[in-house]
């Protein structure tokens, strides 16, 4: 694996892209401090350029070189979850690439926790120096689903990324949480594995979840979002044997995603079942809406979610899921 990381180190100094893993999702990554290697992202993905990234660091120290008037609460914060499924916008320091910030006067900023993406950021801040960090959005066609194995960014990216580091699969499944701190009291800008009751637990108070105009433009925000090829809906319990039957009287096969088990043997439609639980859930779910894109189906049905906080993450990816699904 060393010979891989200087590999990527070269790649990323020759302003090259590099794929690697996180705990959320695989990220496309490229220096973060060229300008032209950034939008060698957006060229890969086909992401509109006035969508931010979030610049990996690798660690706490490097902070105060990206970000300025760094609040109290956002150096908590960092004690509390980093390395970790975590991301914090901050304002920029001046010499921030607007291609990385989306011309917005905000950063993201995270240090990941999986020990390769780590390795990685400590190997490329040992030859590129201060300016050290590595932007990396998810490694997939933009609106498309997440990357969560090393195989999922060869089937959505191919040739256009030299260099994939394959660290198996992801551990949590969805992206970070992004919290803004760059306007006073924290806000949740996306939902994630870090829910509003860990955030509580550091800030003595539950943030906000706002996605309204108005807030920082974040990865992750648009309405269509994370979407498979095949149209999807999402269906309560209660109705969901009767509408994927009144989908197979239209002649229709249905892949169905619910946490509990098929109602028969002999059913005609494609059945996967998902952990019960919403860490689970999460871990598993990209994974099955990509099964379902491969398994010919014409309809994709998801048994819809509690409506509970600890849910909110999942079922912000499904709701912009389904809205984009099935768009060419």
């Amino acid at each position: 694996m060393t010979q891989d990381y200087a590999r990527a180190v070269e790649l990323l100094r020759a302003g090259e892209l590099v794929a690697f893993p996180t705990e959320t999702v695989y990220g496309l990554g490229a220096d973060a401090a060229n300008p032209a290697a950034v939008a060698k992202i957006f060229a890969a993905k086909g992401r509109p350029a006035d969508h931010p990234l979030i610049v990996h660091i690798a660690g706490h120290d490097a902070v105060d070189h990206w970000a300025e008037q760094v609040p109290a609460v956002a150096w908590e914060l960092m004690e509390a979850f980093w390395p970790g499924p975590l991301t914090l916008i901050l304002k920029k320091q001046a010499w921030v690439p607007d291609a990385v910030t989306g011309g917005q006067d905000t950063v993201g900023l995270r240090v990941p926790g999986h020990p390769v993406a780590l390795d990685l950021l400590r190997a490329f801040a040992a030859v590129a120096g201060e300016h050290a960090g590595i932007a990396a959005p998810s490694a997939n066609r933009f609106g498309r689903i997440s990357p969560t194995t090393a195989e999922h960014v060869r089937e959505e990216l191919g040739d256009r990324v030299p260099l994939i580091l394959d660290g198996g699969p992801c551990k949590v499944g969805i992206e970070s949480t992004i919290v803004d701190c760059s306007r006073g009291e924290p806000v949740v800008l996306r939902p994630g594995h870090i829910a509003p009751a860990h955030l509580e637990a550091v800030l003595g108070r539950r943030p906000n979840i706002e996605t309204a105009v108005g807030a920082p433009r974040v990865s992750g925000s648009l309405a269509a979002h994370y979407a498979p090829q095949t149209p999807m809906r999402l269906v309560s319990s209660e109705r969901l044997l009767d509408f994927i039957n009144a989908q197979r009287h239209k002649g229709d096969r249905c892949g169905v995603i619910s946490t509990n088990q098929p109602p028969h043997a002999g059913m005609p439609h494609v059945w996967r079942m998902v952990p019960a639980d919403p860490v689970g859930y999460a871990h598993d779910l990209y994974a099955a809406l990509r099964d379902m894109d491969h398994a010919g189906v014409d309809l994709i049905a998801v048994e819809a979610l509690p409506d509970e906080p600890a849910w909110a993450a999942v079922s912000d990816r499904l709701r912009r899921a389904v809205a984009g699904a099935g768009q060419a």
